[in-house]
């Protein structure tokens, strides 16, 4: 979802930039979103059918500017991945965007049916406005 959401959001800026999701495990590489998570963001004005799950890889750390991590486990397997300061400083939790300092857990929706996807969607929105104004602001 966040990728859809982020996208949708630096589109509605003109903000120019290239946005993927990977998972820090191979568990659905190649997959489609999962249903709900299609259906939750089409409610919102946002297909994110096409999206293609992948495997977070070192070659991110090198491509990408910023690294927003869902919560500790996947900031764990990221961290394993850096081999300099620079990469270290791409990384955060996507809701320190909303909670600074936190390093909050984004919820696992799977198991809490429509509301938890609706309380997910909320959160990554949020976090995903903050990072839109940054960029549009060029305060990061």
């Amino acid at each position: 979802m966040a990728e859809g959401i982020l996208r949708s959001k630096l589109e509605r800026e003109g903000i120019d930039a290239v946005v993927h999701s990977a998972g820090t495990s191979n568990w659905h590489a190649g997959e489609n979103p999962d249903r709900r998570a299609i259906a939750k963001t089409k409610s919102y004005g946002i297909d994110i059918s096409k999206q293609i799950a992948q495997q977070f890889t070192h070659r991110h750390l090198e491509e990408y500017d910023y690294i927003f991590v869902m919560d500790e486990e996947n900031h764990r397997n990221v961290i394993r991945l850096i081999k300099n300061a620079e990469h270290r400083n791409k990384v955060d939790f996507l809701l320190n965007k909303i909670y600074p300092g936190s390093n909050m857990n984004v919820p696992d929706p799977y198991f809490g049916g429509e509301e938890g996807f609706e309380n997910v969607y909320r959160l990554i929105d949020r976090a995903c406005e903050a990072i839109a104004e940054e960029l549009k602001n060029n305060e990061r």
